[in-house]
């Protein structure tokens, strides 16, 4: 499998459960705007097998390098971003909770699941799109997210993207990102608004906005029920001094970004 071959894997996967993602493709190109992936982002536990280090393996072995590392304290996580050689190829941003930061009853109950893997399911060459590989109770995920919105969304959906990202750097249509968010609000999207529509600003080098996730049909052991699923970002990136293009994150940004799954908003 190529590089070319993982994201289209990703991005199969991704829109099963995002249908707001094809929806703002096709207006974007309606408008003759070229869609170009910024990043795409994956989340796990901080559990030796299925860490962010075992996620990170199928792209490293296609070319993506490990560039710096952020810690989100009030969130209980850690992540770090990848960039391939080929600019033409998206940034892939990575991140784990740190599980024994939680209670000791919540890493129980995140430990248990894990309990249930195969032997060898973290070394899979698909990990990062090999979907939810545990069985789990809405009462178990409800508890979870009592005390960690992305522990709970990890345990409804298992290994996967979270979101992929537009880079509106490259629109010639619009004026600036608040201009696109203008556009997706006039078409009915919900946009997180955690603070505010447009998260950074210039002189961080980095601008983002998305929308809120879609909730979906999913499969618990006592019944189907609808729970937030996966979110569309848009990032518009700055030059540095030096005019070489920032291609790092904001953790202020990344954080807010980090509730567009959040029920409890």
């Amino acid at each position: 499998m190529t590089a070319s071959e993982l994201l289209d894997a990703l991005w199969r996967d991704y829109t099963a459960i995002t249908p707001q993602a094809a929806r703002i493709h096709a207006l974007l190109e309606a408008r003759g705007e070229p869609i170009f992936n910024d990043h795409v982002a994956l989340r796990s536990y901080g559990r030796p097998g299925v860490d962010l280090a075992a996620l990170a393996q199928p792209f490293l072995a296609r070319g993506w390098l490990a560039r710096d590392d952020y810690r989100f304290t009030d969130k209980h996580l850690r992540a770090r971003y990848f960039q391939h050689p080929d600019a033409a190829l998206p940034k892939v941003f990575i991140s784990e909770l740190v599980v024994d930061e939680l209670s000791a009853g919540a890493a129980a109950v995140i430990d248990g699941l894990l309990a249930a893997l195969p032997a060898g399911f973290g070394a899979r060459d698909d990990l990062p799109y090999a979907g939810r590989p545990w069985t789990v109770d809405l009462a178990t995920y409800r508890a979870l997210l009592d005390e960690s919105e992305y522990a709970a969304w990890v345990a409804a959906f298992g290994f996967r993207v979270n979101h992929f990202t537009v880079d509106v750097g490259r629109f010639a249509s619009f004026a600036d990102l608040a201009a696109v968010n203008d556009f997706l609000l006039a078409h009915g999207f919900e946009l997180n608004r955690a603070g505010g529509l447009v998260k950074g600003t210039p002189a961080e080098y980095l601008e983002q906005s998305s929308t809120v996730a879609d909730a979906v049909d999913v499969a618990f052991t006592d019944g189907v029920h609808r729970v937030p699923s996966c979110y569309y970002e848009l990032a518009r990136r700055h030059r540095l001094p030096s005019g070489e293009l920032f291609h790092g994150f904001v953790p202020g940004s990344a954080d807010k970004l980090f509730e567009s799954t959040d029920v409890r908003r």
